[in-house]
This record gives structure tokens, C-alpha cells and sequence, in this order.
């Protein structure tokens, strides 16, 4: 049976302040919390448990929807799906056990598409007609898309230096977009201000309780992928950190109801160095990060000088005996092109800062040679800018065909 037209049950509870514990009814339109913090969705998971089974879960389709009573959305008719697959682990090359998780193959080509599919539905489900983000790139995409297919207005704001392709993809896709002289944070005031006047639903990271359940799944289809055994680490590239703090909750709930155990991955949040305010208040041993000032790096999707949830995010790196890690642009664009040179896999600069950080941190003893270490690459590295290639050939002439090869 299509895990689309079949029953959903669900197992949500209730929603629950990330700061303070103050508890909020399910079933209700929100945003932040009371007192300004991020609102986690909390499950019965003694019925979850008695509910579903591993084998089970085996039979089902290959989705993120395979995974629906972990999930919020309680009625199908809201799912907007454009096709969600499970992402598969592709081993490099090298002398440690290394995979990536490459998320390019999801809708609009990035794993922005878990969080906002989730977002979108639950819109859906709670009336929204009108939504609006801030974005650098591919949330921006992912929320126009799916905003698209529920028939809902989306408004969108990015940096006015944002990839061009994002940029484009997201008009195409009927979003009303803004070009703002500015970074994401000066995008995400201008959402805030504009509520009360435009009447749009803000599903900015972390401002609304879905999209880390979307972003969950990732964490839920690791530990099936490494049959219920948890890998030992995992490199992620961190802006928001929506995906790190939405796995680290995944790995609650699976030991909650018995399918894993206590051990857990060590969690590294991965930024660049023009712009590393999680790593910067990690080395300080604060529990949140100070505003990043003049961010800049070639990796746009993680330029993001302050994040809501640093305090989540933190707290799972240092619980997990993990590491916020920053490496140079120029050490991601060398990753970049080993990668693609040599494994023939075409990482986006986020996905790339991930393998430059894991070359640091088997550098400095953080990770071993035995390992089992997962980096996650986001995006398609084909919506991003790429070095000229070729050399010119001209059929008209005599051709060297002894000198091919040796450039």
C-alpha cells in the first residue's frame, strides 16, 4: 500500500517550549514560544511503540513517509509530497570507513526539501494560506515548490547575492521574491516585521515546530541504513543547525522505544571560517553564539551569523563528544574538486566543507582511521558556481591526439 493514501496514525502529544519545558497544545498555529524559543513536537512514544515494528517499517516504500507515525501530520489529504526518497549512503575513497549521505536527490535538489515538506503540509493542516522565509538559497526553493503544489502564496527573501539558480528556480516556482541588501538575518527581520501587516505564516528555521521534524528523518533513516547501529560520527554542515538538532532528537526517540541503544554519534557542526559563530562560542564554552559580524564565505547555505537554535545545536555537539569545526573557503573548494576528481561526486560547497572538516579532525585525533563516519552533502553541487573547464579544439585543423590526456 502507498504510504500516501494509507491510514496515518500519529502520535503527537503535545508541543513543548525547547528552553523552559512549558507545554502548549498540539493541533494549534505556532511559532515561537511564550518567551521567544524554539517549540519541539513531543510524541506518546509507549503507544508509538506498540504501534510499530521494525519489520513493519521494512515492508513499506522507500519515502521519508515510510516513517509516518514519527511524523505530525495526522490527516493524508494534507501531505504535500513531491516525492521524498530515501538518500543513499555513498562510500569515498580512502583508507577509513567514509560515506556521504548526499540529500541532492530530494525534491529541489537539497534536503531543505524534509523540513519544509513537513512545514508545508502542517501549514496546510492548520489553515495557513499565506507563508513567508528568509532564506540563502535552497529553503527558499523548497518552500516555493511545495507552496506551490498546496496552492498557497509564498514570500521570499534572500540575499541579494544569493546563487543566481536559487534565485531563479524560486520565481519559476511562483514564489514572490525579494532581493535584499543584506545577509539572512537582515532577511528574517523583515519577515518578523511584516506579519502583523501581510497576515504570512513565518516558517524560518527553527520559528515554527515542523521542519525539524521533517529534518528528523535524516537521523531516522541513518540508523535503518546502518541496521539500527548508530555510525560513530557525523559531519554536518551547519548554518541553522535545523538537520543536527532534528537527528539528535531522532536518536531520543529511537532509544526511547527500544530500537537503538545509548551510544550515539559524535556530532560535528561544520561552518567556514568567515562566518563560525557556533564554533566560536563551542571554543568559549558558551551556550549560545554572538552575532557573526561581515559573514562571508563561498558556501552561502551556511552563512548564517546567527542561529535561533545555537543552544541546541551545542548542547548535542558537547553532549555527543563532538566538535563545531570551521575550515577556510579555499580548504572547501580543494574538497570540492578531490571529491568530484576522484569519487565522482559532485558535492555542493556546504556538503564540501564537511570533507575538509573530516580531513581536520582525523588530523588532529577527533576521528579514526576505523571510524564509521557519515559527512552530509545538502545540495546539488550543480546550483552552484563551477570552474571553467575544457580545452578548445578545432576541427579544422590537424588534431594531436598523443597530447590529450597530458594537460
Amino acid at each position: 500500500m502507498n504510504n500516501l493514501t494509507a491510514d496515518r496514525p500519529t502520535f503527537v502529544s503535545h508541543l513543548e517550549c525547547s528552553m523552559t519545558g512549558k507545554i502548549y497544545p498540539a493541533d494549534t498555529l505556532h511559532n515561537l514560544s511564550d518567551d521567544g524559543w524554539p517549540l519541539l513536537v513531543r510524541y506518546d512514544l509507549a503507544k508509538l511503540k506498540e504501534a510499530l515494528t521494525k519489520e513493519t517499517l521494512a515492508t513499506r516504500p522507500q519515502d521519508i513517509w515510510r516513517y509516518r507515525e514519527f511524523l505530525p501530520v495526522r490527516r493524508t489529504e494534507n501531505i504535500v509530497s513531491l516525492g521524498e526518497i530515501t538518500t543513499p549512503l555513498i562510500s569515498l575513497s580512502g583508507d577509513a570507513p567514509l560515506y556521504v549521505k548526499d540529500e541532492s536527490r530530494l525534491p529541489t535538489g537539497s534536503f531543505k526539501a524534509r523540513g519544509l515538506v513537513m512545514a508545508v503540509s502542517m501549514a496546510k493542516e492548520l489553515g495557513v494560506r499565506k507563508t513567508a522565509m528568509p532564506t540563502n538559497g535552497n529553503a527558499g526553493a523548497a518552500l516555493s515548490a511545495y507552496a506551490a503544489r498546496a496552492g498557497m502564496e509564498s514570500y521570499i527573501f534572500c540575499p541579494s547575492d544569493t546563487p543566481e539558480i536559487n534565485m531563479s528556480e524560486t520565481g519559476l516556482q511562483g514564489a514572490n521574491l525579494f532581493r535584499v541588501n543584506g545577509l539572512i538575518n537582515d532577511c528574517g527581520k523583515i519577515v518578523g516585521e511584516g506579519k502583523a501587516a501581510t497576515g504570512w505564516f513565518d516558517v524560518s528555521t527553527l520559528k515554527e515546530p515542523y521542519r525539524i521534524e521533517g529534518k528528523k528523518t535524516m537521523g531516522l533513516e541513518l540508523a535503518e541504513q546502518f541496521n539500527w547501529e548508530l555510525p560513530d560520527a557525523i559531519f554536518y554542515p551547519t548554518g541553522g543547525g535545523t538537520g543536527l538538532i532534528g537527528m539528535w532528537k531522532a536518536f531520543d526517540e529511537l532509544e526511547a522505544i527500544g530500537w537503538i541503544g545509548s551510544k550515539r554519534p559524535k556530532m560535528f557542526a561544520v561552518q567556514a571560517e568567515g562566518c563560525a559563530p557556533i564554533v566560536r562560542a563551542y571554543e568559549e564554552g558558551k551556550e549560545h553564539a554572538e552575532l557573526w559580524e561581515d559573514a562571508h564565505t563561498v558556501a552561502a547555505g551556511i552563512r548564517v551569523p546567527a542561529a535561533i537554535g545555537d543552544f541546541l545545536i551545542l548542547r548535542a555537539v558537547r553532549a555527543s563528544g563532538g566538535a563545531a569545526i570551521a575550515v577556510s573557503d579555499a580548504a572547501i573548494e580543494d574538497a570540492r574538486a578531490t571529491v568530484a576528481g576522484r569519487d565522482g561526486l559532485l558535492l555542493c560547497p556546504e556538503g564540501a566543507a564537511t570533507y575538509a572538516a573530516y580531513q581536520l579532525a582525523r588530523a588532529k585525533g577527533l576521528v579514526s582511521d576505523t571510524d564509521n563516519t557519515v559527512l552530509f552533502n545538502c545540495a546539488t553541487g550543480l546550483k552552484y558556481p563551477m570552474p571553467k573547464a575544457g580545452t578548445s579544439l578545432n576541427r579544422n585543423k590537424a588534431i594531436d591526439y598523443s597530447a590529450m590526456g597530458q594537460n
